[in-house]
């Protein structure tokens, strides 16, 4: 059956261009379009959607308070269309917290040509935003004083489907010179996509200032991720910050690829850093799971953790498994507890992985590393 698609936005252009756009896939039929969500809803009475593409400025009623309506009377998938600036990242980072699954940034100027070239982004956002398991949000945590970050929920899809299909060895090669010998220092090694601020959002806060360091991949586009650090870090007792290049691995510190941009481990002596780098989109992803995994893998092998998180594709599955293949003690987050069970499930297929485990459980095996 073909995903039904309410579009909410009050650009008439908008509405329009991504109406022509979504027409010309097969597996999606627009059932409507409106100009702010009390139009929206009236329309949506009479045929709900499975997904809903939604603007957060508005009249009558902002695209924030409307999705908080929504995820609290029928928690629906909603795909954010924002704009890509600093005060629109932080808005678009509550529409995130109160339940919406995606992130597809827009320009300010020249919409109609940036729709059509992002086509591949809107609809491969739609689908999986279609796959999502979705409950009602968490009640969001207190957020500090001195810091106006909000809770997080969701993810961005950066999939570029007309581009090339490439592997990590457009960035980097297997050297096979793995780490022979296992120390008590370990790193650990997180890749996740959609779902994966929310589970992040689980993990992190849980963890002990002992616990070892920690490098993501989150698909997420750029501006996005420091928000999503900052964020994390006011919740949290270990430190959360985006990476920059030569930044070391240290326990307590947990390191956020940018949006982007590739993330890279190396290693010097005793010691791991980071190197944030460009490059062209692997697995079409940038930053890239496979990419992380495969670093993780050349420096530090055996020494190191490497979980994959719930996820749409495949971005990462092969590169647990060169991680797994070193040594390395490897996690995929089990079905139940995912948004979307498709990076976990292609690393279980590739046998990637030693254990499948709950969400939950999570911050537990990593803190019985701190405790080692």
């Amino acid at each position: 059956m073909a995903i039904k698609v309410m579009i909410v936005d009050d650009s008439a252009v908008v509405r329009q261009v991504m109406l022509d756009t979504l027409s010309k896939a097969s597996d999606i039929v627009v059932i409507g379009s409106a100009p702010d969500p009390i139009f929206a809803r009236e329309k949506m009475q009479k045929e709900w959607p499975d997904v809903i593409v939604l603007d957060i400025e508005m009249p009558r009623m902002d695209g924030l308070t409307f999705l908080k309506q929504i995820m609290a009377e029928r928690p629906t998938p909603v795909v954010i269309c924002s704009s890509l600036t600093e005060k629109g990242a932080e808005i678009t980072m509550q529409a995130l917290s109160a339940g919406a699954l995606a992130i597809i940034t827009k320009p300010s100027l020249g919409i109609r040509d940036f729709i059509q070239d992002s086509a591949s982004d809107l609809l491969h956002a739609i689908r999986a935003a279609s796959m999502a398991r979705l409950q009602r949000p968490r009640s969001p945590p207190p957020t500090p004083q001195a810091n106006n970050h909000s809770t997080l929920a969701g993810s961005v899809m950066q999939e570029r489907m007309s581009s090339p299909k490439l592997s990590a060895d457009a960035i980097l090669q297997a050297t096979g010179n793995h780490a022979s010998i296992q120390t008590t220092q370990k790193i650990i090694a997180i890749g996740t996509s959609t779902g994966g601020t929310q589970a992040l959002e689980s993990i992190l806060p849980e963890l002990p200032k002992t616990s070892p360091g920690i490098v993501i991949v989150q698909h997420m586009p750029e501006k996005f991720t420091a928000t999503f650090a900052a964020r994390l870090n006011s919740l949290s007792q270990i430190e959360v910050r985006e990476a920059k290049s030569n930044d070391r691995i240290l326990p307590g510190l947990a390191l956020i690829a940018p949006g982007g941009k590739h993330l890279l481990v190396k290693r010097n002596g005793t010691q791991y850093h980071v190197d944030v780098i460009d490059g062209p989109l692997v697995s079409r992803h940038r930053p890239s799971v496979d990419v992380l995994f495969r670093s993780v893998a050349n420096a530090a092998g055996r020494n190191a953790v490497g979980f994959i998180l719930t996820g749409m594709g495949d971005d990462g599955a092969k590169g647990l498994k060169e991680l797994h293949d070193t040594g390395a003690r490897t996690y995929a987050q089990d079905e139940a507890s995912c948004v979307v069970f498709g990076m976990p499930k292609e690393a279980i297929k590739l046998e990637a992985t030693d254990e499948i485990i709950a969400l939950e459980r999570i911050p537990e095996v990593i803190t019985k590393l701190s405790n080692r």
